[in-house]
């Protein structure tokens, strides 16, 4: 862990050179934490920019691996304030990065709210970024956003999966072995956040087929290990719920 004497903000190196940049805040009992995760490479990458009010605590974070200003891709799942909220500030501490998302994240917000032209990547397009290639998935309104999507990095497995896996708590270590699905789907019966749509399965099993190794959730703890297994986990127990809920509405 690369700690701080500045900020509750830390930073570990949670799979090759992916640094998870977490911040926990009193948004709901117990705690909650924002991460964002930087990629390290030629063309360094830095996916969530954060809520605006914490651009202090990413900049000064992200500055403890690498200068800021050499980030060059800075970017997002879906446009909302703690994927987003930073982003033009980021732009200007690091003049050459390019604004990504989805296209259709670009088409409805990005190329409008970026004060630099945005990127928008097609489901399973593939860039390189120096000696890692990564791969953006559409995943739209799962869990939620029609714009929404997640990042691979086909080199270290790792699928920054964004809201998928949400977990609530403040002090969670910054990569666990253990299964992180209990503690998110109480999160997610609490606070009904996935968007219901009839392609979650699909989706998921989709990203099953990258076969992640590792998990690099937004809120909570990366997940290390079968990453497959817990996305087909998920999935079934999506069903699951659906289908009681067809049998009590029927």
């Amino acid at each position: 862990m690369i700690a701080s004497q500045q900020t509750d903000t830390q930073v570990d190196e949670v799979a090759a050179g992916i640094y998870r940049i977490s911040t926990p805040m009193d948004v709901i009992p117990g705690g909650f934490t924002f991460n964002s995760y930087l990629v390290v490479d030629d063309e360094p990458l830095l996916f969530h920019a954060g809520l605006r009010k914490l651009f202090p605590n990413t900049l000064e974070a992200a500055g403890r691996v690498i200068a800021p200003e050499k980030l060059r891709w800075i970017g997002g799942s879906h446009f909302e304030a703690d994927e987003f909220g930073a982003l033009n500030d980021l732009l200007a501490a690091a003049p050459q990065a390019t604004p990504f998302g989805a296209e259709i994240g670009v088409l409805t917000s990005l190329s409008d709210f970026a004060v630099r032209p945005p990127r928008g990547f097609k489901g399973g397009e593939e860039f390189s970024i120096g000696s890692r290639r990564m791969k953006w998935m559409d995943t739209p309104h799962v869990p939620h956003g029609w714009d929404c999507g997640v990042l691979f990095d086909l080199s270290t497995g790792t699928l920054l999966c964004g809201d998928l896996f949400t977990q609530p708590g403040a002090n969670l270590p910054a990569v666990t072995e253990s299964e992180i699905l209990t503690a998110s789907e109480g999160m997610r019966g609490m606070m009904d956040y996935y968007a219901h749509a009839t392609s979650t399965t699909a989706i998921l099993e989709k990203l099953a087929g990258l076969g992640p190794s590792t998990l690099a959730c937004q809120h909570g703890s990366a997940y290390r290990g079968d990453g497959a297994a817990l996305l087909r986990e998920l999935a079934a127990r999506i069903e699951h719920g659906n289908g009681r809920l067809a049998t009590q509405s029927a």
